[in-house]
């Protein structure tokens, strides 16, 4: 009796004491797609399976795919779908941004509550580029909806202010110079190498892939480079963090005005799974690096915490 009762714990039914007796629990309440509607300023649907799902085709912007005007139903739909959970609501979904919308709606998702869970690109030769940013949260349905109209809202502001999505981010680019290897190892606390101009910070990390001990060395690190000069200056790179790692890693990176570029994985079948995130900033050198700096600390303090997904 007792494997059976395990079984049935496993396979989410309740175990009512009383002998030979099983029934399931009692079904999560359903979400109410008039109120979804509401919060998110779009009509929602529903699905057979009791989804509740939002579309935005992005119709505002011409893209071509390779040579190809391509139709928003072809794959240029921003959507969001909620589930009920006994927490309220588990929503996910994904969203057509272009580069300079790319900060703007990640700003608004982490402001409002919710995660950002990708970040990539699903064509070649598209004109102008157009990028993915998956979203999740958990909660309340309605500040989760509210949650995706507000990135929603802040990708509209960016096509409203420039109707033509912009080749650059803001400022002017830096020019070759002199970069203080120094005030950059200092601020992140790490020491660097410098080749051609370029000073480059790496730290490694240790991680089991097919049975075999994987390492810095095998592409298990974060990494900043820092180009131009220490009053103006570039730095891009790549931090690696484990599920549990990656919202405070971004938020951070946010938070000292450092793009993310990108957010997916490099590899499979890799313990703990790993997922990378590339970031490019412009500014004083030093204030880049303890930007970086923050992202480190916010790293490490999710990964003492053991707080995981």
């Amino acid at each position: 009796m007792d494997m059976r009762r395990d079984f049935m714990i496993a396979a989410g039914l309740v175990v009512l004491a009383v002998p030979g007796l099983f029934l399931h629990a009692a079904p999560e309440s359903k979400l109410d797609p008039a109120k979804i509607s509401q919060a998110a300023g779009v009509k929602a649907t529903t699905t057979k399976d009791g989804i509740v799902r939002i579309g935005w085709p992005r119709t505002d912007v011409k893209v071509e795919v390779d040579g190809m005007p391509l139709k928003p139903f072809a794959g240029l739909g921003s959507w969001a779908a909620f589930a009920p959970a006994p927490h309220g609501a588990m929503v996910m979904g994904d969203t057509v941004v272009f580069q300079d919308e790319v900060s703007p709606a990640m700003d608004a998702a982490f402001e409002h509550g919710l995660e950002v869970t990708a970040l990539h690109n699903h064509f070649f030769y598209d004109r102008p580029k157009v990028y993915f940013m998956h979203i999740g949260g958990q909660g309340d349905p309605e500040k989760l909806a509210a949650g995706v109209k507000a990135v929603w809202d802040a990708i509209k502001k960016v096509r409203t202010d420039n109707p033509k999505p912009a080749t650059r981010f803001p400022g002017g680019a830096p020019k070759e110079g002199k970069i203080e290897a120094e005030a950059i190892e200092k601020a992140l606390g790490h020491k660097g190498e410098t080749q051609g101009g370029v000073v480059k910070v790496t730290i490694g990390r240790e991680g089991m892939m097919h049975g075999v001990k994987v390492s810095g060395s095998m592409g298990l690190t974060t990494w900043a480079a820092f180009s131009g000069s220490d009053d103006h200056a570039a730095v891009d790179g790549d931090f690696i963090m484990t599920a549990g790692e990656v919202q405070p890693v971004l938020r951070a990176l946010r938070k000292a005005g450092i793009h993310v570029v990108a957010l997916h994985n490099h590899m499979i079948g890799e313990h703990p799974a790993f997922y990378f995130t590339h970031f490019w900033g412009k500014g004083k050198a030093e204030e880049l690096a303890r930007g970086i700096k923050s992202a480190l600390d916010a790293q490490a303090k999710a990964s003492t915490s053991g707080k995981d997904h």
